[in-house]
């Protein structure tokens, strides 16, 4: 297989040759989500994103395949039943990259405090059961004060009252991204980074039958022709929406911005995930994530009107993550200079926080009647004495009554659910959602376009997508440790220290071997042999085509190993120089590129101003 910089280019003649069935506008995690399912249920299927996949938002979620426990707090059900549920579904596609992490939620006794020992219990329990996870070894627990204190010493003790200890899980999300895109073309989908679409193309009759595009590298304009195309852009669903010229619609979507700092764990160490309120009583809660020896932290959450391609984290952000951070443990005095690396992503949230209707639209409002909560915790604490069963719990959820949605939220409070709908000129809109749940989101996109080509002549059948295995997920995910440790063999055979090559087995999963044998040609100067094959079969096999693709997104060289950059700097430009035949202007501009990139997410603007 390969997936480069020159099958790019015969993929744009693809493209503008052959009819599509379906055209899928965005890469991140939605798109791609919808990609591989397409081509695997063998609809003729094209996707384009104006960046590299995942750029836009798909690689700056907080890094975990989330179940979203803190929306039981107004009993959204739908959306924590969906994304816990799903978050099974994903281990078993991609199984080399998420994995389960217990995630530690100290209790405070706090003014507005998301949960109390008793209720977090209770949210717990629930979650538990929509899970499915009741009476394993991820099961839930609380425990007290100074067990969490033994667990985290550094957190604030006055107030502490316990905490609870829950299953959730690490991820790689612009890895889940582009193995999802590398599956879709290794399955016959038509996938391109850096083609902008810039405008809808309509028939005589008003329908949209496809997209004027741009190659933003060549900068060439070309006709793409779908009978169907689908808006998977994120946060840029109304900005496409707006370029299509037959459509009136009012914003679909409210984008909130979320910040992540990274530090070194030698400045604040946890053992576990811990997330908690922000102790300023404003809805907020912060995630601290240990991940590579380093330690990161966030998020912000809050309204965003600004440049959606170049999202800046300021000074306000800084301020706020440091002030939680430090509150809560006050003895790590964390300082801007102390932070190595940083990430700023937009949530293409649902205005109208509508949906925990997966793929459904405004069925629910996130909100439960006053009565309808006050059932459900009566017959859970009757389960929990032993007095009810597990099926008047699964009633008293399912007979859950909205409220009507408070008329003004904060950013906190919205929704993740997601929507599909179909325009007034027929283009489809998939909008909102969770990285968790974007193979849910998917398969009803797909349900419906299938349903939309049969009218049209077209006949297919959706592939089982709980079974469809992305790209270096192939093999068994109920033996994933085994498994990666075979593969971790094979590197150490190619001659990759332990280490080294456990990295690779982790990153590369089933794609592992392919990485090895790029060994063959010895390493570049400058790079080790696994920093060697890691940076040819990206840029051979993943699409990779500048620096920042590389050291960002296909790995986390930039914001988890900072202190690498320095030696990785000129041996990945020179490489990838060499590898792509730039000539010296284009490799100028990359270079100029990287060292914006790298000044950006170190901070270094902020870190002068305060100098």
């Amino acid at each position: 297989m390969t997936f480069s910089a020159k099958t790019r280019k015969q993929t744009i003649a693809q493209l503008q040759s052959t009819p599509l069935d379906l055209l899928i506008i965005g890469g991140g995690i939605t798109g791609a989500g919808v990609a591989i399912q397409a081509a695997a249920s063998g609809i003729k299927t094209g996707l384009i994103e104006m960046q590299d996949f995942a750029e836009g938002t798909s690689s700056r979620s907080t890094k975990l395949v989330h179940g979203g426990i803190r929306y039981l707090k107004t009993f959204d059900v739908g959306v924590v039943s969906d994304t816990v549920k799903e978050r099974a579904v994903v281990q078993g596609i991609a199984p080399h990259i998420p994995r389960p992490f217990p995630m530690l939620m100290p209790i405070y006794d706090e003014p507005e405090a998301t949960y109390d020992m008793f209720a977090v219990k209770i949210a717990m329990d629930l979650y538990d059961r929509l899970a499915g996870v009741e009476g394993t070894q991820y099961a839930n627990y609380t425990i007290d004060k100074s067990e969490v204190l033994q667990r985290e010493p550094g957190l604030k003790a006055d107030h502490l009252l316990g905490g609870g200890v829950y299953l959730d899980f690490v991820n790689n999300d612009a890895r889940l991204v582009i193995e999802n895109i590398k599956e879709a073309d290794e399955l016959g989908g038509l996938m391109a980074s850096r083609v902008e679409a810039v405008k809808v193309l309509h028939d005589a009759q008003g329908r949209a039958v496809g997209m004027l595009a741009k190659d933003v590298l060549s900068g060439d304009e070309f006709e793409i022709h779908a009978k169907l195309i689908i808006n998977t852009t994120g946060p840029w669903v109304d900005k496409l929406r707006a370029r299509d010229e037959k459509l009136k619609a009012d914003p679909m979507l409210r984008p909130t911005k979320g910040v992540h700092l990274v530090i070194d764990s030698s400045k604040l160490s946890v053992p576990q995930p811990t997330y908690f309120d922000s102790g300023v009583h404003d809805g907020r809660m912060i995630f601290v994530v240990p991940r590579e020896g380093k330690t990161y932290f966030g998020t912000t959450d809050t309204d965003f009107t600004g440049d959606y391609k170049h999202p800046t984290v300021t000074q306000a952000d800084v301020d706020y993550l440091l002030a939680a951070l430090n509150n809560r443990y006050p003895d790590a005095h964390v300082t801007l200079n102390d932070i190595e690396a940083s990430w700023v992503g937009l949530r293409p949230l649902i205005a109208a926080n509508g949906s925990s209707d997966y793929n459904g639209g405004g069925a629910g409002t996130g909100k439960v009647s006053a009565a309808s909560f006050d059932q459900l915790i009566k017959t859970v604490n009757a389960y929990e004495a032993g007095d009810s069963t597990r099926s008047d719990v699964e009633t008293a959820i399912s007979k859950l009554k909205t409220a009507h949605a408070e008329g003004t939220l904060k950013p906190s409070q919205v929704s993740r659910g997601s929507a599909l709908d179909t325009e007034s000129d027929g283009m489809l809109t998939l909008a909102g959602g969770k990285i968790t749940d974007y193979r849910k989101m998917a398969a009803g996109a797909i349900a419906l376009i299938i349903k939309l080509l049969a009218a049209d002549g077209r006949q297919f059948k959706a592939v089982d997508s709980k079974k469809l295995q992305v790209s270096g997920g192939h093999f068994d995910p109920t033996n994933v440790t085994e498994t990666l440790n075979f593969y971790t063999r094979i590197a150490q055979d190619a001659g990759l220290p332990e280490a080294d090559a456990t990295d690779l087995a982790n990153r590369f999963g089933s794609n592992t071997s392919r990485v090895v044998s790029y060994a063959d040609a010895g390493t570049a100067p400058g790079l080790s042999l696994k920093e060697t094959i890691s940076l040819r079969y990206s840029v051979n096999e993943e699409l990779t085509l500048t620096p920042v693709d590389y050291l960002l997104r296909r790995t986390n060289a930039m914001l988890f190993h900072a202190t690498d950059l320095a030696a990785l700097h000129d041996p990945v430009i020179n490489e990838m120089a060499r590898l792509l035949h730039w000539d010296e202007a284009t490799k100028a501009a990359l270079t100029q590129q990287l060292d914006a990139t790298i000044a950006e997410t170190q901070l270094q603007g902020l870190k002068e101003e305060q100098a």
